[in-house]
């Protein structure tokens, strides 16, 4: 509902209204989203190993997210003198949060890949709000309608970790887990750094399976562009994006912050020159959690302004 209003058309303004993401309408019915991206909540952190409290994490990078509301003519970005998600041009909305189940992790995780796979079907472009990390395994499991997929993980650790007492399905493990995909390609892990959950046995395993893993210090040294010959142009490809890949300033908003990070600059400098280079058909933006956040809310904002940037850039390079 907007706020009240007697100009012919409501502002609608951040502190008005419903906080969906980027103040976008909202979709009542996921089986016909009628868009060209769909903002998908995933408020679950049954599998974290740490601290929890990421479950919140929709709640608070929508929050964060109003003061960039889609607007008709886009966004303007001084820098590249572009807009960007143009309301004429492009349709976003909303879909709201899928189920959490207390104590259910299949039940949980089945309800975010069926939501994925609902939206893929439809051409749609889903970007998943987490939760902890292994959303992004069920997020790619859901997007089985394409052949091939390649990965790009923004993360400051790798994510390969052997199951623990046999259960495969924890935020250590999301990256493990999507090289069993028979459609998953190839992998490029971004920010891996400092001391994590895995060992050299994963890294070794990682590697094994044609992975390509660079840490910021990579990253500084090589370029995005040199990274990005790893990957055929114009693939179909799903960016994971676990915040603390960023420099722990900008998030310590996380269960497990590590400093060493990526800088703002640096993130949107690599997301613009993916979307340039592959054909991103998703996104997942992990390990969020706003009680662990400082007072202006900096990891929050920081996770709403990447997904924007994301979503602009991946539109961007379809009107060329």
């Amino acid at each position: 509902m907007n706020a009240f209003t007697v100009q012919d058309a409501p502002l609608n303004m951040a502190p008005t209204g419903i906080a969906t993401f980027a103040k976008v309408p909202i979709c009542y019915d996921i089986h016909h989203a009628n868009a060209d991206i769909a903002i998908l909540g995933a408020p679950f952190d049954l599998a974290i190993q740490g601290k929890t409290g990421c479950r919140l994490g929709p709640r608070g990078i929508r929050n964060a997210s109003t003061r960039f509301r889609m607007k008709k003519g886009g966004n303007y970005d001084p820098e590249r003198n572009k807009s960007y998600l143009d309301t004429d041009l492009w349709r976003v909305v909303d879909c709201g949060d899928c189920d959490y189940v207390p104590g259910d992790l299949t039940a949980t995780n089945k309800n975010l890949e069926e939501a994925v796979r609902i939206l893929a079907k439809q051409g749609v472009m889903p970007i998943v709000l987490g939760g902890d990390c292994s959303v992004g395994h069920q997020a790619v499991k859901g997007l089985d309608c394409y052949s091939q997929l390649d990965i790009i993980h923004f993360d400051s650790h790798l994510d390969w970790t052997k199951p623990l007492n046999g259960q495969p399905y924890f935020n250590g493990s999301p990256m493990r887990n999507n090289s069993t995909l028979p459609y998953v390609e190839k992998m490029i892990h971004l920010g891996i750094r400092g001391i994590g959950s895995s060992g050299p046995a994963d890294f070794e395993e990682a590697r094994a399976n044609g992975d390509k893993i660079y840490s910021v210090k990579d990253y500084r040294r090589v370029g995005i562009e040199e990274i990005l010959k790893n990957l055929e142009a114009g693939r179909n490809t799903f960016i994971h994006f676990d915040i603390d890949a960023m420099d722990y300033p900008l998030s310590k908003g996380t269960g497990s912050p590590m400093l060493g990070g990526f800088t703002y600059d640096e993130a949107t400098e690599m997301l613009e020159a993916i979307a340039n280079h592959c054909n991103v058909v998703g996104m997942a933006m992990t390990e969020v959690a706003p009680q662990y956040d400082d007072e202006g809310d900096t990891t929050c904002y920081t996770a709403a302004r990447l997904t924007c940037d994301l979503m602009g850039f991946a539109t961007k390079a379809r009107e060329k």
